[in-house]
């Protein structure tokens, strides 16, 4: 078997796993997206989810896996993953602009005290662009590399 052969086998491969790879990470960002908001809606009731390291390291393995496929040659990666960032981006901004129209009725518990969930959901979205952008000079390495070879 030659070596074209070989890399075009081995992108197939790669892109099914990267299919299924897309489907986990949708799932898990679903799941944290309902923790998030039941823990934002019940002002502290529930404890928060601690789930952001594991979904950043799922996020982050999908991110790198589709980039990888893409430095195999791949001429079509689908760019589904930007909707993990717009996600985040609505959710955050809706949760704010909810708490801002409520006077702020979501930032403390029933108690009194005060709830972090705007704090937690803003460092985890500002995460998730990181790792967009990330990918995204990874894909503009690979443009660049490419011109150089040329």
């Amino acid at each position: 078997m030659n070596i074209k052969t070989q890399v075009k086998r081995l992108r197939e491969v790669e892109t099914g796993i990267n299919k299924h790879l897309y489907l986990i990470c949708g799932v898990v960002t679903v799941v944290i997206i309902v923790m998030v908001l039941v823990d934002f809606l019940s002002r502290g009731i529930f404890q928060s989810a601690k789930m952001n390291m594991f979904y950043l390291g799922v996020l982050l393995i999908y991110s790198l896996h589709k980039e990888i496929i893409r430095w195999l040659g791949e001429r079509k990666v689908e760019r589904q993953g930007e909707y993990f960032v717009y996600a985040w981006i609505a959710i955050t901004t809706l949760l704010y602009v909810i708490n801002f129209l409520s006077k702020d009725y979501f930032s403390y518990s029933i108690q009194g005290g005060p709830v972090t969930v705007l704090r937690e959901i803003s460092i985890l979205t500002l995460q998730v662009l990181t790792i967009f952008i990330f990918t995204r000079c990874l894909k503009i390495l690979k443009i660049f590399l490419t011109k150089l070879k040329s």
